[in-house]
């Protein structure tokens, strides 16, 4: 017996409201029982960190500290078995149900995780994560890699076909896809502008020493003289948009200007120019917290020797570089929004590094690098609906053109069987091959389990799939979980 999952139309990232269809096929050899077929939408978000611990000897041991988040998705689209719960007997061939889920836009972690959720293998120990005490409400984070081991976030779809028998093998299979979210409201263009600034003053020439008169030199021969006065003094400035936002995929909004704050007497260079997104991944374990960095180089120019101004120029001129020097070099597609989630954080600064001399008589120009640091924040460039912004916008004003849809009914209680499998979108797929039935929900509201879903994804239920440029996410592939590759007879459900 094989499953396997094949999307309908798969893409290189998905984002909220995005359909994610597809279909399950399973392939039988010979007559085979099944009780269930269940596909579920899930995300994890997951991190493991290292803690020192004083043991009774007082030395000191690592031991890892696991914690594990579910994304759990609106349980509107979970739906039961449609059949007793039996067995059923599938023939010799190949079967196939379809499905599909829409993303929504907010996650919802599940207040407590399951054993098998919390429990992990690192080789041959067995590592158990505690439950989770915080949780954090937020637009869902996007697919995040690049920590083997130390923290990750992922998506997939699963499906698993659950047998009669205890001794048989529960057959399963996943497809990972990565998320790229829809960022939120930019706030207006004021016109305004955040900058980081930094000062310098070049050094006074040394003197030069005396020379010694060759047989064959002139008498006439003159000394070159040494710039008068104080050495010049400059600033140099990074600036952007205010508020800072960089968008993926696209160029920096970046304009870099030269101030001469006194007189000089000598030409001034730009001899160097770099620009470096530097991101700071928060990873966090319950108590234990680290931080991890590292960093884009959007680009980086040396031995330029461009001039700037005019030795004329007073004090108080400014002299703004070239956009050409950064324009036409985005951000690469492997950066991932700002975002917060309930044990991982990304934020991100833009680093300018300036280098700029002044020139001797003797051919040896001083030089000179500013360091310019700016938080920044990242945005994915994927504009939420114009819709949705509408009717949240009457929300905060109290005007509603539209009743928001009611919130779907969230059961109480699930049997112990499908504990587990309330914390995602489930759909059992019914084991007519002919036809994919879905349970009609109750007419009986019952209470909810946990919060209702967010004011956004009750109105986002009947809104189509963004419909816009996207830019493309292409995050580092994550490693095979060996966790999903288990059988269910180990302890999934």
């Amino acid at each position: 017996m094989d499953v396997q999952i094949v999307l309908d139309t798969p893409r290189s990232s998905y984002t909220n409201l995005d359909i994610i269809s597809g279909r399950v096929l399973l392939r039988v050899a010979n007559s085979s029982n099944v009780s269930s077929v269940v596909v579920k939408l899930e995300g994890e978000s997951k991190t493991r960190l290292m803690a020192t611990r004083v043991t009774g000897q007082g030395t000191e041991k690592q031991r890892p500290v696991l914690e594990v988040h579910k994304v759990v998705f609106p349980s509107h689209q979970l739906q039961e078995e449609t059949w007793d719960q039996g067995s059923y007997t599938l023939l010799p061939g190949q079967h196939e149900w379809p499905f599909k889920f829409k993303l929504p836009f907010n996650n919802t972690c599940s207040a407590t995780n399951s054993l098998n959720t919390n429990v992990s293998f690192a080789g041959l120990r067995l590592e158990v994560a505690k439950q989770p005490e915080r949780h954090v409400k937020n637009t869902l984070p996007p697919t995040l890699t690049g920590f083997p081991g130390e923290a990750e976030i992922r998506y997939y779809v699963k499906v698993t076909v659950h047998r009669p028998k205890f001794y048989q093998e529960n057959p399963r299979a996943y497809v990972n896809f990565n998320l790229f979210p829809i960022e939120p409201p930019r706030p207006a263009l004021t016109g305004n502008e955040t900058y980081a600034r930094r000062q310098r003053q070049f050094l006074p020439f040394e003197g030069l020493p005396p020379q010694k008169k060759g047989l064959f030199s002139r008498s006439n021969s003159t000394t070159p003289t040494l710039p008068s006065g104080d050495p010049p003094r400059f600033s140099v400035d990074a600036r952007l948009p205010n508020p800072a936002i960089l968008t993926c995929s696209n160029d920096l909004p970046l304009r870099v200007i030269v101030k001469q704050l006194s007189e000089r007497a000598e030409s001034v260079y730009l001899q160097m120019l770099q620009v470096e997104l530097i991101g700071y991944t928060h990873i966090r374990a319950h108590d234990i917290a680290r931080t991890e960095s590292n960093s884009w180089i959007i680009t980086s120019t040396s031995n330029m020797g461009v001039l700037i101004g005019s030795s004329s120029d007073v004090a108080g001129t400014e002299t703004t570089l070239s956009k050409e020097y950064w324009y036409g070099r985005p951000l690469p597609n492997t950066v991932a929004p700002s975002f917060e989630t309930c044990n991982i954080r990304r934020d991100y600064e833009l680093e300018v590094r300036v280098g700029i001399s002044y020139g001797s008589p003797q051919g040896k120009p001083q030089q000179i690098v500013l360091p310019l640091r700016l938080p920044v924040q990242i945005f994915s460039g994927i504009a939420p609906p114009p819709a949705l912004l509408a009717a949240m916008a009457n929300a905060h004003s109290g005007i509603h053109s539209v009743p928001p849809p009611p919130f779907p009914p969230r059961p109480a209680s699930f049997p112990s069987k499908q504990s587990t499998e309330a914390q995602s979108p489930v759909q059992r797929l019914s084991l007519d091959t002919q036809a994919h039935q879905q349970q009609g929900t109750s007419q009986t509201p019952q209470p909810y389990e946990d919060a209702p879903p967010s004011y956004e994804d009750a109105i986002a239920q009947d809104m189509p799939p963004v419909d816009g440029p996207r830019s493309d996410y292409a995050p580092p592939p994550a490693e095979p979980d060996v966790e999903l590759s288990r059988s269910e007879k180990t302890g999934w459900v």
